[in-house]
C-alpha cells in the first residue's frame, strides 16, 4: 500500500511493508502530477493508493481538500488499483511532533514534513482498517 500527503510544493510517500503493519517513509517528490504518483506506485508494486484528505477541522471540505479530491480523479485514470481518500486531519502536526523528538532542526522539519505526514496517514490507515 502506497499513502500520498500532496503538498503545495513536495510530495510524500510511505509505502506499507509486505505484512501491512508498518509504515516506511521513501523518498518525496515537487511538483507531483498524477502520473508520478502511478509511477511510483508500480515501483512499490502497491495494491492500493491512500491520498491524504485534507478536511477542515468542522469537517467541511475546503480548497487544498477539493485540490485533494480532484488529484485522486485524476489518479484513478492512470492505475489500476484503488485509490481511496483518507482524512489527514492533523497528520501533519503529528509528523512535525516526531520529527521535532528526533531532534530535527526547523530547516529539516520543513524539508520532511510531508514524508511525515505520509507516513502518520498510512499508520492511522493501518490502524483503522485491521
Amino acid at each position: 500500500m502506497l499513502a500520498v500527503d500532496l503538498g503545495q510544493k513536495r510530495t510524500g510517500f510511505a509505502v506499507s511493508d509486505p505484512k501491512g503493519s508498518m509504515a516506511l517513509a521513501l523518498p518525496t517528490l515537487e511538483d507531483v502530477e498524477p502520473a508520478d504518483v502511478a509511477r511510483v506506485a508500480e515501483e512499490q508494486a502497491a495494491e492500493k493508493v491512500v491520498v491524504g484528505l485534507p478536511i477542515n477541522m468542522d469537517g467541511t471540505v475546503g480548497p487544498s481538500a477539493q485540490r485533494a479530491l480532484d488529484f485522486i480523479e485524476e489518479l484513478k485514470l492512470h492505475v489500476d488499483i484503488p485509490v481511496e481518500p483518507w482524512d489527514e486531519r492533523l497528520s501533519t502536526a503529528e509528523g512535525q511532533a516526531r520529527l521535532r523528538l528526533a531532534g530535527l532542526n526547523r530547516k529539516e522539519r520543513r524539508k520532511r514534513a510531508d514524508v511525515a505526514a505520509a507516513v502518520v496517514i498510512l499508520e492511522s490507515y493501518l490502524r483503522r482498517t485491521e
